[in-house]
Formats: C-alpha cells, structure tokens, sequence
C-alpha cells in the first residue's frame, strides 16, 4: 500500500526540479490556484478568509516590505 505524500512533500519535490530563478513565480502560481479551488470547495467567504490569513501572516512577520 502506498502512502500519498503530504502537501509540503509535493510542494517540495515541485520546488526541486525547478530552478531558483522559476521557484517564486511557481509559488505565485501555486498560491493562486490553491485560492481558486478554495473559493470552489468552500465558497468564497472562506477562501478570502484563508487568503487573508496568508497575507497577515507574511505581514506580521515582516516579509510584506
């Protein structure tokens, strides 16, 4: 029986087969998608809360500037 990998292990075996110069917009990309399928799995009141979540995180953590 196999084990699905967990997100952060398919996101990290994505980010390995780029190169560094393609890993950021690859995340915006990823990011982007990811709040797409929210809004259609959960509706677009708490996809927005869960992107808003994100953003305040970055933010207080002083990677907004």
């Amino acid at each position: 029986m196999s084990r699905t990998p967990d997100a952060a292990a398919l996101v990290a075996g994505a980010l390995s087969r780029r190169g560094p110069a393609e890993r950021s917009r690859f995340l915006r990309e990823l990011l982007a998608h990811t709040a797409a399928g929210l809004v259609v799995i959960d509706g677009e009141a708490q996809a927005s809360e869960a992107v808003y979540r994100l953003a305040d995180a970055v933010v207080a953590r002083g990677l907004g500037a």
